[in-house]
């Protein structure tokens, strides 16, 4: 039981860290875009890991088969799934990009019962249920206009999907490698150059320089929940089931909301989100239940 609480309280506060950082970035999104955004994420993420790594580091990480398994994670998270969530951020609002990267734990269960051998019970059936009415929600306008296109939703799906997928792998790779840390620095490791190569082919060096202080403030602060929220995420893999772990993931549309009411002051939100948000919340969490 002691377990299970702390699996919890560790995804608990991944997923409170993770919309804090996503209302921050919205805000640099205002001044950025989204890959030049996320580039200061990951670079900030990856500079916070290997800062820390003499805390942690082991030589005989390195000298194990599952690092070559951690590097592919890094071909596709955080680069990948960080400019798709962005992109979504930015179009949608924190809100609603979040409610739908919420659907990532029907991969995750998915995962949980095909690979690690979980049972699926009815909750979960009937949670899947839910997020796809909150996505139908979502999609629907009726006649009223929208200044963003209904295939934006792909963004935060598309995220969704790239890191449920890449949560399983990372657990797999944590049997073998239990380090929470380790983990996350070589993914973030090889998604760098990727991240600094495609900059680089966008050809945004002068843009880099006219970057205001303030702007590289919220970039570098977001990266910074991120890589935090990040160490948790794979601590609480490290110590818990997948279909435990992923629907709390999923409670962060929840925080994204509350903080975007009390805190940000957030102005996108209507009825059809808070109905969105009030379904996949209740229905993520429902997948986790055994």
């Amino acid at each position: 039981m002691q377990s299970v609480s702390l699996t919890i309280g560790l995804a608990m506060g991944a997923a409170l860290l993770f919309s804090i950082g996503n209302h921050v970035s919205k805000r640099a999104l205002n001044y950025a875009d989204s890959p030049t955004v996320t580039l200061y994420q990951i670079g900030t993420a990856t500079l916070i890991y290997w800062l820390a790594s003499p805390f942690f580091m082991q030589v005989a990480y390195w000298l194990t088969p599952a690092v070559i398994i951690l590097a592919l994670i890094g071909l596709f998270r955080p680069l990948l799934s960080a400019n798709l969530g962005t992109a979504g951020t930015r179009i949608l609002g924190p809100t609603i990009s979040s409610t739908l990267s919420a659907s990532g734990p029907i991969v995750g269960v998915t995962l949980g019962v095909i690979w690690f051998g979980e049972s699926l019970p009815w909750q979960s059936v009937a949670g899947t249920a839910g997020i796809v009415t909150a996505v139908v929600v979502l999609s629907w306008r009726g006649q009223t206009k929208s200044s963003w296109p209904a295939i934006a939703l792909l963004l935060p799906l598309g995220a969704a999907l790239v890191r449920a997928v890449t949560h399983g792998f990372t657990k797999f790779g944590m049997e073998t490698i239990p380090s929470p840390l380790f983990v996350a620095l070589v993914s973030y490791s090889v998604s760098l150059p990727l991240a600094l190569l495609y900059d680089r082919m966008r050809g945004t060096r002068v843009v880099h320089k006219s970057i205001p202080i303030r702007v590289l403030a919220l970039m570098t602060t977001s990266g910074s929940l991120y890589a935090l929220a990040v160490f948790l995420l794979n601590t609480a893999l490290l110590h818990g089931d997948l279909v435990v772990v992923s629907p709390i993931i999923a409670c962060t549309p929840f925080f994204t909301l509350i903080l975007g009411i009390w805190v940000f002051n957030e102005a996108n939100i209507d009825v059809r989100t808070v109905a969105a948000v009030g379904l996949v919340v209740p229905s993520v969490i429902l997948i986790g239940l055994r």
